[in-house]
């Protein structure tokens, strides 16, 4: 396996960021066209808890990612960040990721343009798309296609787990065959496009006698992405979030989250089956901390 900063550096000769972007899209599963209230475990911004504001222009949010990245600025650092706009950004190299809810569902023309526009920025060398397999028309793979030929394209698909039970359960609002569906698809849109998959590891599922999949459904799930033949793998532990559809449920007592213990024995035992060609982008999640309900033991991304 590689790491997602080894598989970087091999590509692009160098040390490169990824810089978290707002397009202003939505989600099917959240618009009503095939549900409503989106994912239970995902906050009110869609994941996208730490790119600018949408109201930004691109060009903007790629300038204001930049300053943050190359100050070393938390997110309180902001207000002295907005009182110096001055600051000096280096050559860094960046990949422009456009994170927070579904980026390949809307207008797949004026989508592109606002790819296009990042792309256009200096430093930036790269173009990064979270998505769902179910948001890919025949037009969104063509463009996909070509802009791969073009540039990098790292397509990113929130799976979290191959079992259509757990994910009827979280309201993910699509069967598991369609995933396996898309992964093909892109690949045959273009073998330059990067597709990395999303896995969450604790998700509840009332079938299963601790109220969350057990070990073997985990290791299911990794074992059907690298069947699917993804390029990529991010995995993180289920937490729990303020205002999301799991807050209630978690508080009274429905289900567990993972223990840093179970959960480093599940990490163990999938980096034992994913093979070596496979890039390793994540193996544990960066919630928002003044959101973050449980489990507690994720705040520390450095010690975890």
């Amino acid at each position: 396996m590689i790491s997602v900063s080894n598989f970087y550096k091999d590509l692009f000769g160098q040390k490169v960021y990824k810089i978290s972007l707002d397009a202003g899209c939505t989600c099917p599963n959240r618009d009503g066209s095939k549900s409503k209230g989106g994912c239970s475990f995902c906050s009110a911004n869609g994941s996208g808890d730490f790119t600018p504001k949408k109201n930004l222009s691109i060009t903007e949010q790629v300038q204001i990612a930049k300053r943050l990245v190359n100050s070393k600025f938390s997110r309180k650092n902001k207000k002295l960040l907005s009182e110096n706009p001055d600051f000096e950004i280096n050559d860094g190299k960046y990949i422009v990721y456009f994170q927070n809810f579904t980026n390949t569902y809307g207008n797949p023309q004026e989508l592109k343009a606002k790819w296009e526009e990042a792309l256009a920025q200096e430093g930036v060398i790269g173009l990064a798309l979270g998505s769902r397999p179910d948001c890919f028309s025949k037009e969104m793979l063509e463009i996909l296609g070509q802009l791969a030929e073009k540039t990098f394209v790292q397509v990113e698909l929130g799976f979290q787990t191959e079992n259509d039970d757990t994910a009827r359960y979280f309201n993910r609002a699509y069967e598991s065959f369609i995933y396996d569906q898309t992964v093909n698809a892109l690949h045959q849109a273009s073998k330059k496009i990067h597709v990395v998959t999303h896995l969450i590891f604790g998700l509840p599922n009332p079938d299963f006698p601790q109220g969350i999949e057990n070990q073997q459904q985990m290791i299911k799930s990794v074992k059907r992405v690298i069947h699917a033949g993804s390029d990529g793998i991010k995995i993180t532990v289920l937490y729990i979030l303020k205002n999301s559809k799991f807050e209630n449920l978690y508080l009274q007592g429905n289900f567990p989250t993972l223990s840093q213990k179970d959960y480093y024995e599940l990490i163990e035992k999938a980096l034992e089956i994913i093979p070596p060609k496979m890039v390793i982008h994540r193996l544990t999640g960066d919630p928002p901390k003044n959101d973050l309900i449980a489990p507690q033991w994720v705040k520390d991304k450095k010690k975890t």
